[in-house]
């Protein structure tokens, strides 16, 4: 585990034990996405293993537009079983201004729900006169902070590996793993890796289908 991620075991324990067991704290290491998981508290909740890797970095805190000052907070997603987990997610980086890892926390949020429901059953019902509009924009300035870490990731991703002696199986592997956690969505990511991988863009292109056409039967 990098010596600065592990700085921030103390504070995954303290805040579980501060807010309870439907609270879940994962700490994830980037220098190893692959494996990116590297301690979890009350890990009951979502089921994240150490040795796991992330999950939702890209899609709901990089590229959304509630990321800022290195956090993105109360996002939302579905757990296999149903249930709606709260998650917030703040970037751990060193002296040097360089992302290391990432710190999650994770509320269950089945029982607040049951309470609220219930609560809300008791009030009279007020109708909905409107639509509730969501403001829709787009912040340009942080894409180069975003191509930064996604670019760190593939580079993490490959490694130090002789790309020359990489099997076809390997590249596509890696490629595989990249797509899969939505490294992709970065504007300037195929024409990284294909950099990194010393391939056209185009072979990435007809590598990514050959995934999704694999993954995607059945």
């Amino acid at each position: 585990m990098d010596s600065i991620v592990q700085q921030y075991i103390p504070m995954a324990d303290v805040i579980a034990k501060t807010f309870g067991s439907d609270v879940e704290v994962v700490i994830h290491d980037l220098t190893i996405p692959q494996n990116s998981v590297v301690y979890t508290v009350n890990n009951h909740v979502t089921g994240r293993q150490v040795g796991q890797s992330f999950n939702h970095l890209i899609t709901d805190v990089l590229l959304s537009q509630n990321f800022t000052n290195d956090y993105s907070a109360n996002y939302y997603f579905h757990t296999d079983d149903g249930r709606l987990i709260k998650s917030s997610t703040v970037l751990i980086r060193d002296h040097d201004k360089k992302v290391k890892g990432a710190l999650c926390i994770n509320v269950d949020t089945t029982k607040i729900t049951q309470s609220i429901n219930y609560l809300t059953s008791l009030l009279p019902q007020v109708p909905n006169n409107g639509p509730d509009p969501t403001p829709q924009f787009e912040d340009t300035s942080k894409m180069d902070h975003i191509n930064e870490i996604a670019n760190d990731l593939i580079d993490k991703t490959i490694g130090n590996k002789s790309v020359d002696s990489l099997r076809r199986e390997e590249k596509i592997e890696m490629i595989r793993f990249m797509e899969q956690k939505g490294i992709f969505l970065i504007r300037g990511t195929i024409e990284r890796v294909a950099e990194k991988l010393k391939i056209s863009k185009v072979t990435v292109y007809s590598y990514i289908d050959e995934i999704k056409e694999k993954y995607n039967k059945g």
